[in-house]
């Protein structure tokens, strides 16, 4: 198993080389970037390049990127037009939200990362064939782009009527676009249906994880062992589908926690003992 964190953990403080440093030095491996406008702006040319510079002397590899979710710096509190969504059923909207995605993926060109996660449809969205075909229209021009600079797009189980298992899954034998892969969340799946039942019909085409806790009710980010996922049963799934599965935690900061990276390190240790 790989040792991986998302910087959705730092997700309210601008996402620098000091605090890339500070990851590194906890021993993670890979690293995903989130991209939050007042973390990690995909619109700033000087930081995407301070962080590509730093990264090509750093033991610490990045692995993904999270496409941007909003367009304004306040997770989208501006209004509904700051929401960025593959499943814009409106051509324009549609097209302007590809045209975020694709900004976020330019570093690529400036350091290069395996894996682009993406949300079809935002929390709690309800299932539409409308919103599908537009996210079809979405995705396969998202791809394209992605494919040119090396970055292979997967699709996450997220909490809405689009993204269960079943519905990713026959999208990707919809659409044909049998390259996709997925990216395996177990807080959301928790909310759902489970973490077991979840993998287990999206393990064939999981290629990256997102790992954080909750009690069943809320989708809180909880550091693993913190709410109610069966940990044991989870990592023991994990290594029967492949040995170097990454580990990606994707976790919320919590005040109580006052060093967070020691306290990871101490989880990718539990993990690991399972």
């Amino acid at each position: 198993m790989q040792r991986g964190l998302s910087t959705h953990l730092f997700v309210s403080q601008r996402l620098t080389v000091s605090l890339l440093e500070q990851i590194q030095d906890a021993g993670l491996e890979l690293l995903e970037i989130f991209c939050a406008r007042q973390h990690f702006d995909h619109h700033d040319r000087a930081q995407m390049r301070e962080i590509a510079a730093w990264f090509r002397n750093s033991r610490l590899r990045l692995h993904a990127l999270h496409a941007p979710m909003y367009r304004d710096m306040v997770w989208g509190k501006s209004g509904p037009q700051s929401i960025i969504s593959v499943t814009e059923v409106e051509k324009t909207r549609r097209i302007a939200a590809c045209d975020e995605i694709k900004r976020a993926l330019e570093m690529a060109e400036y350091a290069p990362f395996r894996y682009l996660v993406l949300h079809v449809g935002i929390a709690n969205e309800e299932y539409d064939l409308r919103k599908l075909d537009a996210a079809f229209s979405s995705i396969e021009h998202v791809r394209m782009f992605a494919r040119q600079r090396g970055v292979d797009p997967v699709l996450e189980n997220t909490p809405n009527e689009l993204s269960t298992p079943e519905r990713l899954l026959g999208f990707i034998r919809y659409t044909h676009l049998s390259d996709l892969g997925l990216c395996f969340d177990t807080g959301h799946a928790h909310l759902a249906e489970g973490v077991a039942a979840t993998f287990e019909q999206m393990c064939r085409l999981v290629k990256t994880t997102h790992l954080h806790d909750n009690r069943g009710e809320r989708d809180d980010h909880l550091f693993p062992f913190d709410g109610t996922i069966d940990w044991a049963r989870t990592v023991r799934d994990f290594r029967a589908a492949a040995d170097d599965m990454p580990l990606v935690l994707e976790l919320r900061g919590q005040p109580e926690i006052n060093n967070p990276l020691q306290r990871i390190q101490e989880i990718f240790r539990k993990l690991e003992e399972l």
